[in-house]
């Protein structure tokens, strides 16, 4: 956990099954997501690249930096540009998340 002036951040394992499906492709699913919870955020699930469809993703030259985690890759799908992220190096206290894909659209599915 990291806190900072009211702003906080948690990475913990979470026990869901999450999908992200893109026009119809399963790009990745993880049945052990760590859950990135932030203030002011979305709860954002990380998921281990062996989850990830990385043959899939094309790298992007977008970056961003996050003065809480630190500097972000991306990569695009046709039709998706800068759908999923990861840091590859980020700061401590979120060191857990380092190399995990982050998805807009993931699902949380019912088992």
């Amino acid at each position: 956990m990291t806190s900072t002036t009211g702003h906080r951040i948690t990475v913990e394992r979470e026990a869901v099954h999450v999908r992200v499906v893109r026009d119809g492709q399963l790009l990745a699913e993880s049945h052990s997501p760590l859950a990135l919870r932030e203030t002011g955020c979305p709860v954002r699930y990380y998921l281990p690249p062996e989850d990830v469809r990385t043959e899939l993703l094309a790298p992007s030259e977008t970056r961003t930096h996050c003065p809480f985690k630190g500097d972000a890759s991306y990569w695009s799908v046709p039709g998706a540009a800068d759908l999923v992220w990861a840091y590859p190096e980020p700061k401590e206290q979120v060191a857990a998340i380092k190399d995990h894909f982050c998805f807009y659209d993931t699902a949380v599915v019912t088992d």
